[in-house]
């Protein structure tokens, strides 16, 4: 039974952070514009990776994700 708190308490500990990151992202993500294109361009740019602007802007909120995870789980 006390194993049985323990990891509910484990759990519920990491439910806490990361909703904590996940407003803390959003946070960031709204009053920076963190992670979208400064400006679009029409037609071909040298050295595009290929992936379309929804895809990075994507990747760049996962990253800042993580980060805020990072911080927030800090003792």
């Amino acid at each position: 039974m006390a194993e049985e708190t323990q990891k509910n308490g484990a759990a519920d500990k990491q439910r806490g952070i990361d909703e904590v990151s996940l407003e803390l992202m959003k946070f960031i993500a709204t009053t920076t514009g963190y992670g979208k294109p400064s400006s679009s361009s029409v037609g071909f740019s040298a050295g595009k990776s290929g992936k379309s602007g929804s895809e990075e802007y994507t990747d760049a909120l996962l990253e800042l994700y993580e980060r805020c995870r990072k911080v927030v789980a800090k003792p």
